[in-house]
Order: C-alpha cells, then sequence, then structure tokens
C-alpha cells in the first residue's frame, strides 16, 4: 500500500479562513462544506485536520488565545490581584469582540496548546501570592471568566459585531412598547447600550464581591 501523503492544506490555513468566514456568516452558518468552498478545496482535505466541527472550534478557540496574547500588553509585574482580573476579562473581550459570535466559538471549547497555562499560571501566582488559596484563587479567576463570556455572548446577541445593530433591539421602540411597565421600559437604556460602561460596572462587581466573599 503506498504511503498516506499529507495534504497541502494545513491546519493554519484551515483555521485562518475559518475566523475570516465566521465574521461573515457566524456560527450557525460556519461548516466544514463552507470552509472548503472558501479555500477551493474538498471537504476531505479538512476532515485531515479535524474530525468534526467541534474539533475545528476548539482550534478556532486556541488561535484566538494566541491572538489575544500576542497583542496584549499585560505585564503582571507590580499589578494588585484586582488589576489583573481587570486587565485579563478586559483584554478577553476586546478579543471576543473581533468576531461574530466570538464568545459562543470560545465558550467550552478546549484549548489544543498550552499557551494558556502561563497566562493562567501568572494569574494564580499573583493571587496565591496576595493570600488567596489556590480554590479560593481557581474561584476567582473562573467567576471573572465566565462574567466575561456571559456578557459579550449577550453583547454580540444585539451586537453581533462593533457597530452592527441586530434588528429587534430598538430602545425607543422597545420602551413605546413596554409602557405599561414604566421602570421595565427606561431599563431598555441600560440592558442594551452602552456596552462599554455595563461592562466596567459589572467586572467592578464582580471584583467588589471576590474582596467582600474572601475578605481580600
Amino acid at each position: 500500500m503506498p504511503p498516506r501523503r499529507s495534504p497541502k492544506l494545513d491546519k493554519k490555513q484551515a483555521v485562518d479562513a475559518s475566523l475570516r468566514l465566521l465574521n461573515e456568516v457566524g456560527l450557525d452558518g460556519l461548516s466544514l462544506r463552507a470552509i472548503a468552498k472558501e479555500l477551493d478545496v474538498q471537504a476531505p482535505a479538512l476532515y485531515w485536520h479535524f474530525k468534526n466541527k467541534q474539533e475545528l472550534l476548539d482550534e478556532m478557540a486556541t488561535e484566538m488565545y494566541r491572538r489575544m496574547t500576542a497583542d496584549s500588553s499585560l505585564d503582571a509585574s507590580g499589578l494588585s490581584w484586582q488589576d489583573r482580573l481587570l486587565t485579563v476579562s478586559r483584554d478577553l473581550r476586546s478579543a471576543l469582540l473581533r468576531y461574530r459570535d466570538g464568545a459562543k466559538v470560545f465558550s467550552g471549547s478546549r484549548f489544543t496548546g498550552t499557551e494558556h497555562a502561563a497566562g493562567l499560571e501568572a494569574t494564580l501566582r499573583v493571587l496565591t501570592e496576595a493570600g488567596f488559596t489556590l480554590p479560593q484563587a481557581v474561584r476567582a479567576t473562573t467567576t471573572a471568566y465566565f462574567f466575561t463570556l456571559g456578557f459579550v455572548t449577550e453583547e454580540q446577541g444585539v451586537e453581533p459585531l462593533p457597530g452592527e445593530r441586530r434588528e429587534g433591539f430598538d430602545v425607543a421602540e422597545r420602551a413605546a412598547r413596554l409602557a405599561d411597565f414604566p421602570l421595565t421600559a427606561a431599563a431598555g437604556a441600560h440592558y442594551f447600550q452602552d456596552y462599554d460602561q455595563g461592562f466596567e460596572d459589572g467586572l467592578a462587581l464582580v471584583i467588589a464581591g471576590i474582596e467582600n466573599r474572601y475578605g481580600r
């Protein structure tokens, strides 16, 4: 039997094309067949690298993380644990907002490399050196992480990409429709606008809660 030859298409090409296509069609429209068409190859060329869509999403999330860390200006030295969590969370949100459905791709995916370990190690070290036990440090970091993922998931449900607004989220129309519920009507301006400020306020609440819970 002749030896099996590697395809001309490499994994990075496929992942880069997938992330480009994601911004056009979103997660629901992203399929191995659509990516193969984008790359002008046959679908079996992709199955060489990915057995299914989840394996592709895992690699996409990993590449998103690589790009985030490459662009990050985070310097762990001298940062308080509060500033470390604030900066990591802000960097993650910024990275997710670069891609349509970025938070959905990232959530639940498994990193295929070990690049994330260095950043996580530094964050856990900052917290444990501040007096947190390791379980407490894990709870603190995951709470900030889950808040960020959840916030961006909801944000992208309204604004799939920065400057793009999904139909049906007109705040004035919503207020008129809910006029019999004045507080709920007025709250729309805070639920569905100014996501930057909403994220900062929510993150501040998370940090304050961690401080209160663990007395740090």
